[in-house]
């Protein structure tokens, strides 16, 4: 196969072309930055394209009539950056995806658009199947781009499938983590800073749930996404259905990586303002995953996080990089 994958340097695409590259797929990478020194099996096996996906002449060049499938992953992603970056959140997530839609409907090729649990933004109805409500805050609230500029993109790919015949496929994705990951996150924050000595952060009382997803089982969902002719025109909840309380994960982040690291605990409302509304449960129901792919979410948290903090233990360069945002 020859596929596409945009945002192939980030988190997800790294791994997924590394998945691609070792089954035996012809990779293109499209991303604003070339592979950085620790992707050597994109450095050395896979086609990098430069650009943004806005622009839709470099897209171009990287989709042509000679892919078999594009994976989407390109977008602007994390509390951070929806609180400090909405319009830029709205216009990557939005044009960007309309752009790869055209430019794959054109070259008739099929596309895995990965998209988030926060779709369902607030419902209090858990877990979610992949046809529940949304519930979501003011539009006022920053908080809420992201979770409204991917549920945008999904009705756009739903309608280029029905109005174009694309063949195409949603992925929401349930807190993955991993190595490589920035440390942004609930999980990566914690193991950065636990493994610099400093205290790990906890928002608010720790109660708030979340189900982790080893990227290993992220990506296996997405390679059976793209390669299950059932699976066109439907979207798929890729996540752990094992709920765990963000205090329980970060006490087991102190167990497994450093038991002198204290948990600092912070206030949402004084540390990220009013623009950011915390979600008290997130929980994917992934029965149709499971029956309609024969995906299962294989890797404890226990397991990922021990397998995460090994790696991170022995890379330097993504202990040096900068959490001052997590303070």
């Amino acid at each position: 196969m020859k596929a596409v994958v945009t945002g192939g340097c980030g988190f997800i695409g790294s791994h997924l072309v590394e998945a691609l590259v070792a089954r035996g797929d012809e990779v293109t990478i499209f991303d604003g930055a070339p592979p950085p020194h620790w992707q050597q099996t994109a450095r050395r096996h896979a086609r990098y394209v430069p650009g943004d996906v806005l622009d839709r002449e470099a897209l171009a060049t990287a989709i042509t009539a000679e892919a078999d499938v594009v994976y989407h992953l390109a977008a602007v992603v994390g509390v951070d950056n929806y609180l400090a970056r909405p319009l830029d959140v709205i216009d990557v997530n939005f044009t960007g995806t309309r752009n790869v839609l055209d430019l794959a409907a054109d070259a008739g090729a099929k596309v895995v658009v990965a998209s988030t649990s926060e779709v369902f933004g607030k419902n209090p109805a858990v877990p979610w199947r992949e046809d529940d409500d949304r519930v979501l805050g003011a539009t006022s609230a920053d908080r809420w781009t992201y979770s409204s500029s991917k549920a945008l993109t999904e009705h756009l790919t739903f309608a280029f499938v029905r109005q174009r015949g694309l063949d195409a496929t949603i992925v929401r994705y349930f807190n993955a983590y991993g190595p490589r990951q920035r440390p942004g996150f609930v999980v990566s924050r914690s193991v950065h800073r636990a493994l610099n000595g400093k205290p790990v952060v906890v928002y608010d009382d720790g109660l708030q749930t979340r189900c982790f997803t080893f990227i290993d089982d992220a990506i296996a969902g997405t390679l059976l996404a793209a390669d299950s002719p059932a699976a066109v025109g439907q979207a798929f909840n890729i996540g752990s259905m094992i709920e765990t309380t963000i205090g329980d994960a970060a006490e087991l982040v102190v167990k497994l990586a450093g038991p002198e690291t204290e948990l600092h605990h912070v206030d949402t409302g004084v540390r990220l303002g009013q623009s950011y509304e915390d979600l008290s449960r997130r929980v994917p129901d992934n029965t149709k995953a499971r029956t309609v792919l024969g995906w299962t979410c294989e890797t404890s948290l226990e397991n990922g996080l021990a397998r995460t903090i090994e790696w991170a233990r022995n890379s330097q360069w993504w202990l040096d990089l900068d959490d001052s945002g997590a303070e």
